[in-house]
């Protein structure tokens, strides 16, 4: 009697609890869309100034533009204006533009590169950033409970009082002494396995499926070589952790940990000051990668940055901190909320604490990163 291969049953459990996961993120987001239906009707309009940054290469673009427009004709916003990014031109120049020309609320409409770059301008400016999600993974917008299939409601929370201060990230390519700014992350950063799952992610597969084609991507660098690094990373209190020649997959710098269906840094909190850096390894060819898809199952079960006490095969370090210092052996590649960056050697990652000011749908005032609520935000 044949028996199924050991690899085609591993792949056959993992697609299971996949499915079951994903089924299970849909109802909570059902549920969580009627909630905030009946919270929005309680919101008051912000009459300010506002600049939307529209990234044109999105397929629904056009039309989102043309729906804001109507949005705003109805709530009677009038001081309005549009700015589309260019390839010349990034969500940062468009929005460093809009604050030249005095609006008081910027608007990222489009995915996580258009958020996070007018992000990176807004950041310590103390105007607010709001959030018109377009695009596949909508992470940032998703952490902050902002809505990514209901552009009214999405355009609602942009357009009326209730903000939270929230951490920034930044990583600085340091043998790249051209630049003149850190690259901004709101998500995860990170060097080694999944910047290079990301860059081997066909555009095409993840228009139709969304964030599951990084797990194509995934598999085709499953077995590359890992990374070796010098590590120094400093604590909250001032104090430094060094390790040399340190051996691993992927090292992550994380502000929020929450993706679709996974909890990947269960600790990370958008406002704590700091960030959650995960080192990630795994030994064993493929059993070690599906230990650790097990490990990070049980974290986002359990909620605890934890692995699983069955795991053999793989580690998963957490260590949060200020900031972070690589010298890596050789060249790898970086990312920064899923957009690539130039192969490096030398980067460090930084935190801006509570350094933007993001309208999302829900503040109390126990909220201690709260700016207001019921009363206008002065920006």
């Amino acid at each position: 009697m044949r028996t199924m291969p050991t690899a085609a049953i591993i792949l056959a459990v993992v697609l299971g609890v996949v499915a079951v996961l994903v089924a299970a993120a849909f109802a909570f987001r059902a549920y969580r869309r009627r909630r905030l239906a009946q919270k929005l009707v309680e919101r008051d309009d912000d009459q300010v100034r506002y600049a939307f940054i529209i990234n044109p290469s999105k397929p629904q673009a056009a039309a989102r533009r043309a729906h804001i427009e109507r949005f705003c004709e109805a709530r009677g916003l009038t001081e309005v204006e549009y700015i589309d990014t260019q390839l010349d031109k990034d969500g940062r120049a468009c929005a460093l533009e809009a604050l030249e020309h005095g609006a008081d609320v910027v608007v990222a409409v489009g995915g996580d590169g258009t958020v996070r770059t007018v992000a990176s301008a807004v950041s310590g400016t103390g105007h607010a950033l709001g959030i018109v999600p377009i695009g596949t993974g909508n992470l940032f917008a998703r952490n902050m409970g902002i809505p990514v299939d209901d552009i009214d409601a999405a355009l609602t929370v942009a357009t009326s009082h209730g903000s939270r201060r929230v951490d920034m990230g930044r990583l600085t390519l340091l043998d790249h002494p051209e630049e003149d700014h850190g690259h901004a992350f709101l998500i995860i950063a990170g060097v080694g396995f999944d910047a290079a799952m990301i860059d081997d992610t066909d555009p095409e597969l993840k228009k139709n499926i969304s964030w599951l084609a990084y797990f194509v991507g995934g598999v085709k660098n499953l077995f590359a070589p890992k990374y070796r690094a010098n590590v120094t990373i400093t604590s909250a209190d001032g104090s430094t952790h060094s390790t040399r020649g340190l051996v691993f997959r992927t090292f992550m710098a994380g502000n929020c940990g929450q993706i679709p269906v996974f909890s990947l840094m269960p600790n990370a909190s958008f406002n704590d000051g700091l960030l959650d850096f995960e080192i990630i390894d795994t030994t064993g060819g493929i059993i070690g990668w599906a230990n650790l898809f097990g490990d990070v199952v049980h974290q986002t079960i359990t909620g605890k940055a934890e692995q699983n006490p069955l795991s053999t095969n793989s580690t998963i370090d957490q260590i949060q901190g200020v900031s972070a210092e690589l010298v890596l052996e050789k060249t790898a590649l970086a990312q920064v909320d899923g957009d690539m960056l130039p192969e490096t050697r030398h980067i460090r990652f930084d935190v801006e604490r509570e350094a933007l000011i993001v309208r999302v749908p829900e503040v109390t005032r126990q909220d201690p990163s709260a700016t207001g609520t019921m009363e206008p935000i002065r920006v």
